[in-house]
């Protein structure tokens, strides 16, 4: 199965990446490997702002027709944004899945959590 990588982001093990922001904040989405293993994703289920995630543990979850899948959290903070746009358009994430973030949180200790993600280079190892 062929995949797509964005060099900007971090991955973790469960298939999500974070993107820091130039304001300190991070977007938190699903890897082209996760949505193309999930195929066509009908539903989001996902937390609500000042809702609390913590690295590792889960936050959200992803349904397709085939599967519900937990989706976990790269980074620890709060939720102060959540992308809205899934509710009608869920499927977006099969179609854009680094352009289409989950939520948007505050970090409380990103430096201690990045050191935990892989790479780009890291994740497509992984991946094989």
């Amino acid at each position: 199965m062929s995949y797509e990588i964005d060099n900007s982001v971090k991955y973790f093990k469960e298939h999500q990446w974070v993107r820091v922001e130039d304001d300190g904040t991070c977007l938190i989405g699903i890897s082209d490997y996760a949505q193309k293993t999930l195929k066509d994703i009908i539903m989001v289920d996902l937390p609500s702002e000042g809702d609390t995630v913590t690295h590792g543990e889960v936050f959200a979850s992803v349904e397709s027709v085939k599967a519900v899948s937990d989706v976990y959290s790269p980074v620890s903070g709060e939720v102060i944004e959540v992308n809205e746009e899934l509710d009608d358009e869920p499927e977006s994430l099969n179609m854009d899945p680094y352009g289409k973030w989950l939520v948007r949180v505050r970090p409380s200790d990103l430096d201690n959590d990045l050191a935990k993600l892989m790479s780009p280079k890291e994740y497509e190892a992984f991946c094989q």
